[in-house]
């Protein structure tokens, strides 16, 4: 099977090859000649189907690497070094992405999947997504090269055979792990198609918008993406690590979200070039700098230029990358200058009360974010090398500068929506943000009159204005569904329930995009109950308790476990509120017999009021006594319900509009209604 694998590898790299190669020289003889048809196509033809030939050998070599992880087949070194015969089977799905080789064959797949996608759907506009085929060929040639030469996923392992393998790493073996790896790849790998249409649209002078209306799903989906494996990363980190916490700016989490940042931008502002032709280069900028982004963040993963939790080993594929992040930022700005006459704005601002400054500070402010948190992320590696010494960049620093700005972006979210394009009169303000600021100061007056002193720490005010904020968000947001449904309900008689869902289903872009806000709100709520932290450690041993908070945790019993896969200890604890029996909670130490690692299970009881996470420490070495680690978390729950609002958000905008004739068929049928009752009333 490795060598079946191998030669699937070599298969698909002359395959995407042979697609970059031919469709160049298809699509360069096209603007030579652009009135002989006969050859190019079939040239350009023949490149779209070795693209999606490429696919099938590339997924041919992904299902070989999976089928040595099931069959225990350790001759392969890389299956030798991250599984084990007594592994459970969904973990072994999850040796393909554990390691260096095994993760750039999954990123090559997706890759190849999106093309596949792309060249399938070719009709769309035959000649645009030529050029956005070729260029995605060019960067699948790339990863497909660094499993051919640098990180082969099949090289065989030297000397005899073990007859087991050193096991899947412990922090991997836990559920989510098997779907969000997959999730940030389709996020990073997905960025890769706008920023072919975009790169294409800019190569061959495409006139109008059309390759943003192509491009906007693939951008939708693909920042869905990103946000499920972001979050879903967080709550890994927040139930395997053991911390307490869920972000701890970690340079690999930082490369996730900055790729997220700007992408989130780039949503917000090409609604500009498509409603007023404006921010043209900055659009194309923006996806240019996602896609790099991405680029970057799959470097800092692999090249061992940060320490990280999350980091593979060091390695010399780093150069690759440079060579490669250098090559596409040469090939975009020299795109850029050459044809930069082509992206002149067809109308300028015209005030900053407006739709389009609220899109525009929108994206300052991302843009600022993403800034600094790549400063921070790079600064040790620019000190290292400046000053020969590593300068690390910690919390306190990120959250200095990122605290201000998400609350400031928690503004924008509730300002945006309701401001009109080109100008908004005083009136309209007035009229629109007068129970929004009153929700807003009610809230803050509420929540110090129960005990909130933003006077006392920075940490509890800037937990106060999140509240406050979300407070006036949801006001407004809200506001805009009522108003809209009103109007619905008034024409055709039903209920506020019914002309909500008409109201959605006629512009499911904007409202499913006011849904995501009230996600985004939710999740600044869940982020502001970190103000309000407790936690205690101490020696628990048989009947010993412990206070922390409304809660009493008594220790029933502590014992040991084992089973094939590992070794464990955990204590079984009771748990009662106000002197009320809660529930019985254990947490759990392993260690696992392959790896020889210990991993933490932690337990968590969690409410929409808070979270109360129990740590198993360990034992203490002179008592033999358990250590346990008790947390409380406030208001965690609600940054996993926003991120489920902000996933159902983006797949409604997905959905198409409501037709014009659907929309009026209520008020015919009402109409019809009427006419039959005023005729039998006749009779």
């Amino acid at each position: 099977m490795a060598a079946f694998g191998s030669f699937a590898i070599l298969l698909g790299l002359v395959l995407c090859a042979y697609t970059f190669v031919v469709g160049t020289i298809a699509l360069r003889q096209i603007a030579v000649h652009p009135q002989a048809s006969f050859g190019p196509e079939r040239l350009a033809e023949s490149a779209r189907r070795a693209g999606i030939g490429s696919f099938i050998a590339l997924s041919a070599a992904a299902f070989a690497l999976i089928y040595c992880a099931f069959t225990n087949d350790f001759s392969v070194s890389y299956i030798l070094h991250h599984s084990n015969r007594a592994l459970p089977w969904p973990y072994k799905f999850a040796a393909l992405w554990s390691g260096q080789e095994g993760s750039l064959l999954l990123w090559a797949w997706l890759l190849a999947t999106y093309g596949f996608v792309l060249r399938v759907r070719h009709k769309v506009d035959v000649k645009l997504t030529a050029y956005a085929s070729t260029i995605l060929a060019a960067v699948q040639v790339f990863f497909t090269l660094l499993i051919v030469f640098p990180a082969p996923p099949f090289a065989l392992t030297q000397g005899a055979v073990p007859a087991d393998g050193f096991g899947l790493n412990p922090l991997l073996q836990y559920p989510e792990m098997v779907i969000h790896p997959p999730m940030l790849y389709l996020g990073y790998v997905g960025f890769s198609v706008p920023f072919a249409f975009a790169l294409g649209a800019l190569m061959m002078r495409y006139p109008g918008e059309k390759w943003i209306h192509i491009t906007r799903r693939w951008t939708m989906v693909t920042w869905l993406f990103l946000t499920c494996g972001i979050f879903l990363g967080m709550h890994w980190a927040y139930a395997v690590l053991g911390w307490g916490g869920y972000w701890g700016w970690d340079p690999v989490e930082n490369a996730s979200l900055m790729p997220w940042l700007t992408g989130t931008a780039f949503l917000h502002s090409v609604m500009m070039q498509e409603k007023r032709g404006m921010m043209k280069s900055w659009n194309v900028w923006l996806i240019f700098t996602t896609f790099m982004l991405s680029i970057l963040g799959t470097l800092l993963t692999r090249s061992g230029l940060v320490s990280s939790v999350h980091a593979f080993a060091a390695s010399s594929i780093g150069t690759w990358f440079w060579v490669f992040l250098l090559i596409v930022l040469s090939v975009c700005l020299f795109t850029y200058i050459l044809q930069r006459d082509h992206l002149q704005s067809e109308h300028k601002l015209e005030s900053l009360v407006s739709r389009e400054s609220s899109f525009l500070f929108n994206n300052l402010v991302l843009l600022a974010a993403c800034f600094t948190i790549l400063w921070g992320t790079l600064f040790p590696i620019i000190s290292e090398y400046v000053e020969g010494s590593k300068v690390t960049v910690g919390p306190p620093f990120y959250n200095r500068v990122a605290v201000p700005i998400g609350v400031f972006l928690l503004l924008l979210t509730g300002i945006g929506p309701i401001l009109a394009w080109r100008s908004t009169s005083f009136k309209s303000v007035q009229r629109n943000f007068l129970w929004p600021c009153i929700a807003g100061v009610v809230t803050a007056l509420v929540l110090m009159a129960a005990g909130m002193r933003p006077w006392q720490d920075v940490g509890t005010l800037y937990s106060l204005m999140t509240f406050s904020l979300a407070a006036l968000v949801m006001t407004a947001v809200g506001s805009e569904f009522w108003r809209g449904a009103r109007v619905i309900q008034r024409h055709t008689g039903k209920n506020m329930l019914f002309s909500l869902v008409q109201l959605t289903r006629r512009n499911t872009r904007r409202y499913g995009g006011h849904l995501v806000h009230i996600g985004v709100v939710i999740v600044f709520i869940g982020f502001a109950g970190s103000a309000f932290n407790q936690s205690n450690e101490q020696e628990m041993g048989f009947h010993d308790s412990m206070t922390i908070g409304p809660y009493r945790l008594v220790c029933q019993s502590y014992t040991q476990d084992s089973n094939a896969n590992y070794d464990s200890e955990y204590e079984l604890l009771n748990v009662y509120k106000n002197g009320k029996f809660l529930t019985q909670m254990a947490p759990e130490r392993r260690f696992y017999h392959a790896s020889q690692q210990t991993e933490t299970m932690v337990a968590n009881h969690s409410t929409l009021e808070r979270d109360l996470y129990v740590v198993y420490e360990g034992r203490n070495q002179d008592t033999n006594q358990p250590i346990i680690k008790v947390i409380i978390n406030p208001l965690v729950a609600w940054i996993w319900i926003g991120v489920a609002v902000m996933a159902f958000g983006t797949l409604l905008a997905l959905v198409p509009n409501m037709s014009a004739e659907q929309a009026a068929r209520p008020r015919k049928q009402q109409a019809e209604e009427e006419v039959a009752l005023t005729a039998g009333a006749g009779d």
